[in-house]
Order: structure tokens, then C-alpha cells, then sequence
């Protein structure tokens, strides 16, 4: 095992896709965990895919795919915001809404252009080896800015995550670091997408935070944990695709459905042991009864 890690950091582009990789899965998990409880965690299916529309025009046109993605994407992220709050589309019809419009638009512009080419086919299922020096250093200043910025505002971005209406008559700007969250979330898809694809990237978003949560019972539990079950199920998953010629994303997918299976056992061996009628009657034997006298209670 040893031998096939030092085999793969010998490789110059598989170190560019690790230190980006993790970078992004890092940061798909901390905002992760906002998303998935407040019931927006298919955002980030639905932003790839926009991503994808956006970056299909981009080469139709041949222009640079990242410079035109990332302010396509954060306005798609507003705009689902807003069409959920003052509309009767609600938060997952309006995703749906938008995400299927983007990709048929990506498709149609692609198959009257270049066709599926290579690079397409990379867009849409992650391609390690898309990742040029440049593209490193803009996802490293981009991933650098998104985990800056929730670490800044972690304790508003926890506020309006379990009661936004409390936070709101608290005087926090509810709404503004909503949509903090949603810029956050449309720069991490733009920069994931080139090694986990379109198709695959919202899983770096969904898998993490719900991982955790079949353990931990707190929010900043969760988000530790959700943070280091990411990024190890991005470094085990690139091993099992270098060991074994598997694409890239679907590797780092299955290894966080391993994780996913895990954690829910140990959720499940834990419930069942705080459950037990054993330690249910040894509290009631060591409660003392009400017909005692109130000096023996004491």
C-alpha cells in the first residue's frame, strides 16, 4: 500500500488533482452541513448542472470555461434562492426547474458545436487529468477564500441554520448570509467539477454532512467529523482509482458510500445499546420511589 501511495505522488498531475480535490471536498463538507438541514442539500446537483450549461457555451465560444462558469453559477445560486422565498416554486421544484433547463441547454449547444468530445465527456464525469497549473492555483485562491470566510462567519452561519427567523429577530442579517452560503456553495461546485464532474459532484455536498450525522449529535461534531470523512474518502477513493483504473469521481463516490454504510452501523449498534431493557431497569431500580419518605428521597 505503501509502495502504490509513494507510486501515485510521483505523478505530477495526480498531485495537482489531490491537493485541489481535497481542497474542495473540505470545503463541500462544511457547507454541507448547512445545506442538508436546511433542506437544500440537492443545490449542489442542481448548480452542476448549470455549471455544465454554462461551461458548454463557454467552449462553444472559446472562451475560458472557469472565467465564464463561476459568475453563472453564483447568479443561478441567487436566482434559485429567490425564486423559492418569493414564489410558489418551492426550494427542490425550483432546482429541478433550473438544473434540467441548464443541461439540456449544455447539451444542445454541445451536440450543435464540438459534439461529445473528450473534454465534454471530462465536464460531465470529472477528469483528473484536466487539471492544468493554472486551474490550481485560481481553485487554490478560490477553496482558500470559501473555508476563510465560513470560519469568519461560522457563528451566523450556524445561527440561521437551525432557527433563521430567531437569528433574524436577533438582528442578524438572515438573508444575507443565505446567500453567503449559496456563493460559497456555486464557487465549490465551479472548482469541483473538473475532477469530480457534473454528474457527481453534489455527492461530495450530501455524503459528508449525512455520514456524520448518523453519529454525532451536535453541530460542530458534525461538521469536524463531516470534514474528515470527506477529505479521507477523497484520498481513498483516488487511491482505489489508481490501483484499480477506475474513474476518479465514481471512486471517491463509492468510497464515501462505504463510509455512509459505516457510520449508519454504528449509529444503528449504538441506538440499540442505549435501548437495551437492561439499562432501562437499572435506572428505574436506582430511582427512588415516590411513597418514600421525602428525607429518604434526599
Amino acid at each position: 500500500m505503501l509502495e502504490l501511495i509513494s507510486q501515485m505522488f510521483s505523478y505530477g498531475f495526480l498531485n495537482r488533482a489531490l491537493l485541489v480535490g481535497m481542497l474542495v471536498a473540505l470545503c463541500s463538507a462544511l457547507l454541507g452541513v448547512s445545506l442538508v438541514l436546511k433542506r437544500y442539500s440537492m443545490i449542489g446537483d442542481g448548480l452542476s448542472h448549470v455549471g455544465f450549461g454554462a461551461l458548454s457555451i463557454a467552449m462553444a465560444m472559446r472562451l475560458a470555461p472557469l472565467a465564464v462558469a463561476a459568475p453563472v453559477v453564483v447568479l443561478a445560486a441567487f436566482l434559485l434562492l429567490r425564486i423559492s422565498e418569493n414564489s410558489r416554486i418551492k426550494g427542490d421544484a425550483a432546482i429541478a426547474l433550473i438544473a434540467s433547463s441548464s443541461l439540456a441547454i449544455g447539451v444542445i449547444v454541445t451536440s450543435l458545436t464540438s459534439g461529445m468530445n473528450t473534454d465534454v465527456y471530462g465536464y460531465l464525469f470529472g477528469s483528473i487529468l484536466a487539471m492544468g497549473v493554472g486551474d490550481v492555483a485560481a481553485s487554490v485562491v478560490l477553496s482558500a477564500a470559501v473555508l476563510l470566510l465560513f470560519i469568519l462567519f461560522y457563528n451566523k452561519i450556524f445561527a440561521i441554520t437551525f432557527d433563521e427567523a430567531f437569528a433574524q429577530a436577533t438582528g442578524v442579517n438572515a438573508r444575507g448570509y443565505t446567500l453567503l452560503i449559496a456563493l460559497l456553495t456555486a464557487v465549490t461546485i465551479v472548482v469541483g467539477m473538473r475532477i469530480m464532474g457534473a454528474m457527481l459532484i453534489s455527492s461530495l455536498i450530501i455524503f459528508p454532512a449525512l455520514t456524520s450525522m448518523r453519529v454525532c449529535r451536535s453541530f460542530k461534531g458534525v461538521v469536524i467529523s463531516s470534514a474528515l470523512v470527506s477529505v479521507i474518502c477523497f484520498f481513498c477513493g483516488m487511491v482505489a482509482s489508481f490501483a484499480f483504473s477506475t474513474p476518479a469521481g465514481a471512486s471517491i463516490v463509492a468510497a464515501n458510500l462505504v463510509a455512509f454504510l459505516l457510520f449508519a452501523l454504528v449509529g444503528a449498534l449504538r441506538g440499540r445499546v442505549l435501548r437495551r431493557p437492561e439499562g432501562r431497569s437499572k435506572i428505574r431500580k436506582d430511582r427512588p420511589s415516590s411513597k418514600e419518605h421525602p428525607d429518604q428521597q434526599r
